[in-house]
């Protein structure tokens, strides 16, 4: 079997007296789909923040694609192809649809921030960001100001963004939070889309997305992995339930 892309090795993270993550292992396998679920509490945003960089864990390693990225940064983890997503909206909501991609396509290519007046004017930055806002179904809306969009659509020019970074992982962190349930089937679609291509880790308390989309779920509980598996697995497994899927019922 080969080596998963990203591999947790006995991950602490304390806040006070109070252990959010605990000692916690996890294998997440290239090209798959990886949801994290648990109740309100559990640790899932500070484990998804120590995996971005956001946080740096108390104990343990975060070994990515082969290499041990513990003491990296965000940046540095970006630049190595991990694209975090939907905890903080990301837009710059003067600028069009187009121009929000583009400057992040230029990033990923090294330029200067000095030239953002003349983004929409480089066919080779304007080009490449209208593909990905065809990827998440925005392209007609690539002229808008980003600030017009409505929330789901925000979502997905969110999700653009982080394509445009060419990641080898997304992190999604709650992408169906604040959205409807027409804005919540559109935006399943398009992760459906991008599986064949990505590999992801969702953190989502939406079940029907999570069933829907996950090829494996990992239940964290008090800051542990109480079980790890496929879907139907989980969803039949009693101490899951008694933890959480029940208290969702």
């Amino acid at each position: 079997m080969a080596d998963p892309i990203l591999r947790l090795e006995r991950l602490s993270k304390h806040f006070g007296a109070l252990r959010v993550t605990n000692e916690l292992s996890l294998d997440v396998e290239r090209g798959e789909v990886h949801a994290i679920i648990g109740p309100n509490g559990a640790g899932k945003t500070t484990l998804i923040s120590q995996i971005s960089g956001a946080l740096a864990p108390d104990h343990g390693s975060i070994v990515f694609d082969g290499r041990d990225v513990t003491g990296l940064s965000m940046a540095q983890r970006a630049r190595a192809g991990l694209a975090r997503s939907f905890q903080i909206t990301t837009i710059l909501p003067n600028f069009t649809v187009l121009d929000n991609v583009a400057l992040a396509v230029q990033a990923r290519q090294g330029h200067s921030f000095r030239f953002v007046r003349a983004v929409n004017r480089d066919r080779s930055l304007t080009d490449a960001a209208a593909a990905h806002l065809e990827t998440v179904g925005l392209l007609e809306r690539a002229g808008t100001r980003a600030g017009s969009l409505s929330h789901g659509e925000k979502r997905s020019l969110e999700l653009a963004i982080a394509l445009a970074t060419r990641p080898k992982l997304l992190l999604l962190d709650e992408p169906m939070a604040g959205t409807g349930r027409e804005e919540t089937e559109r935006l399943v679609a398009v992760l459906k889309r991008l599986a064949s291509d990505y590999t992801m880790i969702l953190v989502e308390h939406d079940m029907d997305a999570v069933f829907a989309l996950a090829d494996r779920i990992s239940v964290l509980v008090y800051g542990e992995v109480i079980a790890t598996g496929a879907p139907e697995a989980i969803r039949e497994n009693q101490k899951v339930r008694q933890a959480y899927l029940g208290e969702e019922a």
